[in-house]
């Protein structure tokens, strides 16, 4: 069945549990978001976290790599912040900025303008760390620019793997279907793991019309990425943010509207 004619379909990817706001405003544009969740994040129970906890007034730096870094930390510690004031805190973005606050932790640190790992390094307070220790809180694997750089400043770090990510079980057969139709408009990524499991979730023989949509992504890393996928039209947003999202996707459709689209280059 096809979707509404003059219907403008974007593709949400995000985990199930962090998709509501970027849909609802969608939604408020008059489009229509479609929900195919391609990472699952799932909290990593076992001992070493308990541990690490319990020993963090070993550390001068504590440093919260992502919302979801603050939400399943304070779940392995059942929901109590006391342990985590023993650290300076900071936050690689404002959203994880946002949410420690929410929880009642003080951010003493965040990027003076790049809201990234690249602009957490740059900040003064990173670049004297010589002597100090440092806990990085984060998802298992991941980068390791921000670690190999503070040691190389001096600096002592280790990390606190909260969550993991896995690919979910999801059916596939709308979105194979609108594929089909050439009725996706947009696909949204925020991470370079939903990214490759967009890939493997849809059918292979279906690839060259999913890499002809245009994606919308979140920095110039998932950028290289989707291109090295072969994606024709990838455009990053301007900041970081779901409204940046939007604007992105309300570019697209001008372009696609001026009939731009495949004859210009996305940034």
């Amino acid at each position: 069945m096809t979707e509404p004619i003059g219907q403008y379909n974007i593709l949400v990817t995000r985990p199930k549990h962090q998709a509501d706001n970027l849909c609802g405003l969608i939604e408020e544009q008059g489009w229509n978001a479609i929900r195919f969740p391609t990472l699952e994040i799932v909290a990593l129970n076992n001992g070493k976290i308990r541990q690490q906890i319990d020993r963090i007034y070993q550390y001068q730096w504590l440093i919260f790599i992502s919302v979801n870094a603050v939400n399943f930390a304070l779940n392995a510690n059942d929901g109590k912040i006391e342990k985590f004031k023993q650290s300076s805190i900071a936050a690689v973005g404002k959203a994880t900025e946002k949410s420690l606050h929410t929880i009642g932790l003080p951010v003493v640190l965040i990027p003076d303008s790049n809201f990234n790992t690249e602009g957490l390094l740059a900040t003064k307070e990173m670049n004297n760390v010589k002597g100090t220790a440092c806990l990085i809180v984060r998802g298992d694997g991941g980068r390791e620019i921000l670690a190999n750089t503070l040691r190389e400043r001096g600096a002592t770090v280790d990390y606190m793997e909260v969550y993991g990510r896995k690919m979910p079980v999801c059916n596939n057969l709308k979105v194979e279907n609108m594929l089909k139709l050439d009725s996706l408009n947009v696909i949204t990524i925020t991470s370079g793991d939903a990214l490759k499991n967009l890939l493997a979730m849809i059918a292979k023989e279906l690839h060259d019309k999913l890499i002809s949509i245009p994606l919308i992504v979140i920095s110039k890393r998932i950028k290289e990425l989707a291109e090295q996928k072969g994606f024709k039209h990838v455009i990053v947003t301007k900041k970081l943010g779901d409204a940046a999202i939007i604007e992105a996707a309300v570019e697209i459709r001008a372009l696609g509207a001026r009939g731009l689209l495949n004859s210009c280059s996305l940034r």
